[in-house]
């Protein structure tokens, strides 16, 4: 079963990255080591290596590959950052920055999420990720700044706490927009000044937060 995995991934990097212009040797490798199937539940397992997110439980998903992807390449890492990951989800992703940045601080709203993501990382064997369960559109403020900042749920706009942790000439990539659907956007601090690009149109579970969505304003 090991090799239909290790051919899955193969396949998902092939089809579904490279063939979609993502060409970061880093980030593609990242993608063939780290077993998503893995972090996706034994029910959607089989699901793990398609083109489309996934359940993960408590009203959450794990994203696209090519969605997870996109977003990490747009933060150009070299593996000498430090980055903060708001939404770890089953942690799929933040394996994935592990690879990718010298360290990664990652916050959870959802403290199941969060217990499952932490023993699938220490399973892993990976050591250089703190994991916290709060607010995520607070940031973690107690590491900061940071070289790059990652969000995996829809904002209506970006939070102020994690533009003012985001270190010089660093960039944030969130998801910002309505409930239903969001423009992926990158902000880039230059001498102190944000610079905003939107990137592409995506769909993302809410950021629930201080300076996100209230639980009250969801939508059914």
């Amino acid at each position: 079963m090991s090799e239909e995995w290790t051919e899955r991934r193969d396949r998902m990097v092939t089809e579904q990255l490279r063939s979609r212009g993502l060409t970061d040797e880093r980030i593609l490798a990242a993608f063939r080591k780290i077993p998503r199937h893995l972090f996706v539940p034994e029910a959607y397992r089989r699901e793990a290596y398609e083109d489309h997110p996934v359940p993960i439980g408590e009203g959450q998903t794990i994203s696209q590959p090519y969605m997870v992807a996109l977003m990490i390449a747009a933060l150009q890492l070299q593996g000498h950052e430090k980055v903060l990951e708001v939404g770890t989800g089953s942690g799929f992703q933040t394996a994935l920055l592990s690879e990718l940045a010298l360290e990664v601080v990652s916050v959870e709203r959802i403290a199941a999420l969060a217990g499952g993501a932490r023993e699938r990382l220490a399973t892993l064997g990976i050591g250089n990720v703190r994991l916290r369960v709060g607010d995520g559109s607070l940031g973690y403020p107690e590491h900061a700044p940071y070289d790059g900042i990652i969000v995996a749920a829809g904002a209506p706009d970006a939070p102020a706490p994690l533009l003012e942790q985001l270190a010089d000439a660093g960039r944030c990539v969130i998801p910002i927009g309505s409930q239903r659907a969001q423009t992926l956007v990158r902000f880039q601090k230059r001498h102190g000044r944000l610079h905003r690009e939107d990137l592409a149109d995506c769909v993302f579970v809410p950021l629930i937060g201080g300076h996100g969505w209230r639980a009250e304003e969801l939508h059914d």
